[in-house]
């Protein structure tokens, strides 16, 4: 029997080993029984499975139109969608928007003959292409770069233009002829004129002098008519009954924000640093302030260098967010949930994170505090809630002239355009009782505001003796107004400058000293995430520069930066005292003897009222042994010249032209200008160019003119520079 009982216990070991051999291998063994099904395409897998392949994707799309934007700020990424929106509701065309960095273009040869590339191009700095347009620009001038076509031309491509520049720089608008002369080398066909826009004027006014002629030559080029298009939504806007409070975005600025978890720290995520320290610097401070702020970065993962900028992400005023609920009648709403969904993703991205509400997006993420565009006027006049405020809107929309005179000398936002139409007191502080409503459609607020930018201020320490802390100097923006016969004048303030402000206030429990028309802020942030006990928070991240001092302190350095333009060179000047201090440590006394000198150029207006740091200078001075020279000119105190005229930072150059000449020439200097663009800079270069035409032995004219330039190519002379 216990024989016959092990046979059996061994059969049916077997049995169920054979068994599970068939279960796990089951799929080899019937695969040739079983249909193979294929799989069901998806959007990673549909067209060339090429991320970076425009073509692919407009042929999936049915595009007929791609534009490509070059920008650094955010403002040719928003007149690239406007194109796109025009194209759309003018032809019926569809667009792919595409940033540059993110898409090859050795097919760009290949976009068939029924299609036009449109090439929205910011000149940034002195005549650079912005940093995603790089790779593109370097493609269309490399005459040993070829398309799939084997050769570098592009005959027949369709294109249009339009430039974004600054006239107040030297270089005006120079990537966007560069791309132009570019394409046109290589047989491309130009449609209509480029476009050039003028922002120390009015961008918006020279791109709708341009874009109708534009469009028409389009129409012609492409064989299309225009009213085959229509009006329709960029977004789908709608309130959420039910959604779990912790996922609303209140202001939060990214994921990691809302959830607070750890990640890289930059423009796509901020970091929420404690102002440790923040101090006014104006000596008199009746009517102007200039704030000094030093952020803490402790632990966040971010590093900087002498130079480099920081972006502060500001909120918008409380008066202006009250002030648009109020006239888009949702006062009562403000805290209701919404969702935001794009009804054409490759179009119109959301432009912030969602889920939100109408108050958040109206605070932290849509820039309402900015002028009213002309062209954003004629999209709402069929919303107005009378015939008198319709004709009146209808008027600044249609007249360049009322728009300028009304709108842009008084310098009214959307709000305050809509409130002035409708016959509402301006002055008075905002309500629904004294506001009229007007029916617009969110998702058309959300469409024609861009998206609230960070600010940016060059960072006025160095890392060598600040590693843990980023210093700014931020001049607070205030100003009147142009009266006209329609608007009175009023007070305009910056909203970047006034955020910190009021943070400084809040940190130093200050009572405001600005008018009582200065803007408040909700400065406790979103959950009160911006105020830790005593210390008040700002989102903040670093843009990289190359504004650098050279690497060899032996090399002389000569830096001009009035008024809030010294705050890179506080940073230099302290970079330099951070090298002394271990050089002396090191080699002893003479250890600084062979370097070259520094020079700092600056001005203000009074000693005794805006001269910046004017108790650390000195104390530089003595560190650096002699090597370190600040030269001033004051304004508006003795001495004059001897016509009485003022003496600025270009007159001191001139004055001290032979050691500036000797360290440029002999020395092979380093020069570097910070500050304002449109006066200070061009009059700087224009001293500089006579100082050195005279050390040549020529004039301004010729040789200094050659001097400056050779400096400039060789990143000798180097500017930060706004207008």
């Amino acid at each position: 029997m216990a024989s016959s009982s092990s046979s059996s216990d061994v059969i049916i070991l077997g049995l169920g080993v054979a068994l599970a051999a068939v279960y796990l291998f089951r799929d080899q063994l019937f695969a040739s029984s079983k249909p193979k099904v294929a799989p069901v395409p998806t959007k990673a897998t549909t067209g060339s499975g090429n991320p970076r392949d425009f073509i692919a994707k407009m042929k999936d799309g049915k595009k007929r139109v791609v534009i490509f934007y070059g920008s650094q700020t955010g403002t040719a990424e928003e007149y690239a969608i406007r194109l796109a929106k025009e194209a759309k509701s003018k032809f019926g065309l569809a667009s792919l928007v595409c940033d540059p960095e993110e898409y090859d273009f050795e097919n760009l040869d290949q976009l068939p003959e029924d299609c036009a590339a449109i090439f929205v191009m910011a000149s940034y700095g002195e005549g650079e292409p912005t940093d995603n347009a790089v790779q593109l620009l370097q493609n269309l001038q490399d005459e040993s770069f070829d398309f799939t076509n084997g050769s570098h031309k592009l005959t027949g491509l369709k294109y249009v233009v339009f430039g974004l520049g600054n006239k107040t720089y030297e270089h005006y608008n120079l990537i966007g002829r560069q791309t132009d002369a570019a394409l046109a080398k290589m047989g491309a066909v130009r449609i209509g004129e480029r476009g050039e826009g003028d922002d120390d004027k009015s961008m918006e006014e020279d791109y709708l002098e341009w874009k109708d002629a534009m469009w028409d030559a389009f129409s012609a080029a492409l064989g299309v008519e225009e009213g085959q298009g229509g009006d329709s939504a960029d977004f789908a806007v709608s309130e959420l009954s039910d959604h779990a409070p912790e996922k609303v975005y209140q202001g939060e600025l990214s994921a990691r924000a809302l959830t607070r978890t750890k990640g890289i720290h930059d423009a796509k995520n901020p970091f929420a640093s404690n102002i440790t320290a923040s101090r006014e610097l104006f000596q008199d401070t009746e009517g102007r302030n200039c704030v000094h702020v030093e952020f803490d970065i402790e632990g966040s993962g971010m590093t900087y260098q002498h130079g480099d900028h920081v972006g502060v992400w500001p909120s918008n005023p409380d008066i202006e967010v009250e002030r648009l609920l109020c006239v888009l009648g949702l006062s009562d709403k403000r805290d209701t949930v919404i969702g935001i969904e794009s009804l054409d993703p490759a179009l119109a991205k959301v432009p912030f994170p969602v889920p939100t509400t109408y108050a958040t997006v109206l605070r932290h993420y849509l820039d309402i505090s900015a002028v009213v565009g002309r062209q954003m006027l004629g999209n709402l006049t069929k919303f107005a809630p009378s015939r008198e405020a319709q004709d009146l809107l209808v008027g600044l929309n249609s007249s360049k002239e009322d728009y300028a005179n009304v709108i842009a000398n008084g310098c009214l936002k959307l709000g305050e355009v809509l409130q002035y139409v409708s016959g509402n007191d301006l002055a008075a502080p905002p309500t629904p009782a004294n506001t009229t409503a007007w029916p617009i459609p969110f998702d058309m607020i959300v469409s024609a505001i861009p998206r609230l930018q960070p600010r940016y201020y060059s960072i006025s320490s160095s890392p060598k003796l600040n590693p843990h802390s980023i210093h700014a100097t931020v001049v607070v923006l205030k100003y009147e107004s142009l009266a006209s016969e329609r608007i009175p004048p009023k007070w305009v303030f910056g909203v970047g400058s006034n955020f910190l402000l009021n943070l400084k206030f809040a940190s130093n429990n200050e009572q405001p000293l600005l008018a009582s028309s200065a803007p408040t802020y909700d400065i406790q942030g979103p959950r009160g995430a911006y105020k830790n006990e005593s210390l008040y928070k700002s989102p903040i991240h670093v843009r990289r520069s190359t504004f650098r001092l050279p690497t060899n302190p032996k090399s002389p350095v000569v830096m001009i930066g009035p008024g809030t333009g010294v705050a890179p060179f506080r940073g230099f000047v302290q970079e330099r005292v951070a090298l002394a201090r271990r050089s002396l440590e090191k080699n002893g006394p003479d250890a600084l003897n062979d370097w070259g000198r520094i020079s700092l150029f600056y001005g203000c207006r009074k000693s005794t009222e805006d001269f910046l740091y004017k108790e650390e200078w000195p104390q530089y001075a003595e560190e650096l042994k002699g090597k370190f020279t600040l030269h001033t000119a004051f304004s508006r105190e003795p001495p004059y010249k001897a016509d009485g005229g003022k003496i600025y930072v270009q007159d001191l150059l001139w004055e001290d032209r032979e050691n500036v000449a000797d360290a440029i020439i002999n020395g092979k200097g380093y020069v570097y200008i910070c500050g304002d663009a449109k006066n200070m800079a061009k009059a700087v270069e224009e001293a500089l160019a006579r100082i050195l035409g005279e050390a040549k032995g020529g004039s301004a004219a010729v040789e200094g003119a050659a001097e400056v330039k050779l400096l400039k190519e060789r990143s000798r002379l180097m500017l930060d520079v706004w207008s």
